[in-house]
């Protein structure tokens, strides 16, 4: 009851981690029970002919030993080295390819140095012995009892159904007897493997199901994960609060250098800068509430025009971000707003210009 917590499904990092240590859900006994199955086949496709050959081997072995004399050196030790493994080799390259390919479907290809570094407590006999008296070792021990009791059912079913022929068998020829031998043996064989098969395909269920348990996580685990993969959240608060603080710093600083600041007049302030050889305005700053209010104080401080407009400055406050242009569809606002500006500047300038006295008057 202790993981009863570890209700959330595994993230990928803690996928990937399990790989790493070499924790896939895989399972022997489905791997062993296609080799098996590989090499009886590749040995029932060879099986043609193999008993003539075999019989031209063995005769031509007796006729050497009738005429020569066996000794280490004799070609007969050769051939029959040859011949077995001639017959044994596509039979094991059958098995072992059986065995990988099943064995790749099952967790792929799984490389993992932790698995394989050396532990001071792997060599430890007290650990040994705990492993093999441990509740693993028994569940161990306990799943070959199913395929074995279902073997010996299977074939007490098939002696028993045989029974009549087996006992007859002593008056028939050796062919027959050889014939009912093979038959007998063909169905105790593809029987097992049948039970062995589904066996297997249980077993490795039960070992898939137990693999997601086990790497399930709490909502502890998770937060934990998440700071390590992303960041202590409280850290990146403070971070995206001092960028906000840094960025309202500058928009201030850039608010001084503005064309014209539109407002609505009091929740929105868009500070606009324009010289001749822009293509079109862009937003140096903007803000609402407090900080529009910050802008226009910054604005009269540098003697840049304040103007209210509540549409254009709400339009400009959603569409157009700091240090873009306006969108074209505010050009011809934005344009009149300039043009305003502009005229108001040069009348004022006008304004200011000294009056001098015509010449010759005093």
């Amino acid at each position: 009851m202790a993981d009863s917590n570890k209700t959330e499904k595994p993230t990928a990092r803690r996928r990937r981690k399990a790989r790493e240590q070499g924790q896939v859900a895989r399972t022997r006994e489905l791997s062993s029970i296609f080799a098996l199955i590989a090499a009886i086949g590749v040995f029932s496709w060879q099986s043609s002919g193999v008993a003539l050959e075999w019989r031209g081997f063995l005769q031509s072995t007796f006729n050497m030993a009738v005429n020569d004399s066996l000794n280490p050196s004799s070609p007969v030790l050769f051939w029959t080295h040859w011949e077995t493994l001639r017959w044994m080799f596509p039979t094991i390259c059958a098995a072992w390819v059986a065995a990988v390919v099943i064995s790749l479907m099952q967790g792929g290809l799984v490389f993992a140095p932790e698995a394989i570094v050396p532990k001071p407590e792997r060599l430890s006999p007290a650990n040994k012995l705990q492993q093999m008296f441990s509740i693993s070792s028994l569940s161990g021990l306990l799943k070959a009892v199913p395929p074995l009791v279902c073997i010996l059912y299977l074939t007490y079913g098939v002696f028993t159904r045989h029974w009549p022929e087996i006992v007859q068998a002593s008056n028939a020829d050796l062919a027959s007897s050889v014939r009912l031998t093979l038959a007998l043996i063909l169905e105790i064989g593809w029987k097992s493997l049948a039970v062995l098969m589904i066996l297997a395909g249980v077993d490795y269920l039960i070992t898939w199901r137990k693999h997601e348990t086990d790497l399930r996580m709490s909502r502890e685990e998770l937060r934990e994960e998440h700071k390590e993969t992303e960041g202590n959240p409280a850290i990146k608060a403070r971070i995206r609060r001092l960028q906000r603080q840094v960025q309202r710093r500058q928009m201030l600083i850039d608010a001084e250098t503005a064309t014209v600041v539109v407002t609505n007049p009091t929740h929105f302030a868009v500070a606009l800068k324009y010289e001749p050889h822009m293509e079109a305005p862009i937003v140096v700053a903007k803000g609402r509430d407090q900080l529009a209010q910050e802008i226009k104080d910054v604005a009269r401080w540098s003697n840049v025009p304040i103007l209210e407009n509540p549409p254009l400055a709400q339009a400009l406050f959603r569409f157009a971000g700091v240090g873009q242009q306006i969108p074209a569809k505010l050009y011809a606002a934005v344009a009149e707003i300039l043009a305003f500006v502009y005229r108001a500047q040069q009348r004022a300038r006008q304004n200011m210009r000294p009056v001098t006295n015509p010449v010759g008057k005093n």
